[in-house]
């Protein structure tokens, strides 16, 4: 399973069941870039038990700042729609794993 890219018309019915990881990112951010492939093996891990999404910042800026995101990437880990834990920057797999196991 691929990651889900949430737009302001799917975001709230996409995280609002269940352990979602959302990275807001930019096409042009190199870091962004480096953590994408992050995002795409925890999608195959965790495939059919909880959500790996990407919200593109440059399209969905409303999104970005609802959520305070200041800086890319940022990664928001929600439980039934409600925000639990948040990491700026790129980080190993193992941390996003622990995130999602605390959950």
């Amino acid at each position: 399973m691929a990651t889900l890219h949430l737009t302001k018309e799917n975001f709230d019915e996409t995280i609002k069941e269940g352990i979602s990881l959302v990275d807001f990112w930019a096409e042009w951010c190199g870091p962004c870039r480096m953590l994408g492939p992050v995002m795409d093996e925890l999608a195959r891990v965790y495939q059919g038990n909880h959500k790996i999404c990407k919200v593109n910042v440059d399209e969905e800026g409303d999104l970005a700042a609802r959520f305070g995101v200041m800086t890319i990437p940022t990664v928001i880990l929600f439980k039934d729609g409600v925000e639990l834990d948040k990491r700026v920057g790129v980080h190993p797999k193992e941390e996003f794993e622990q995130m999602i196991n605390k959950a």
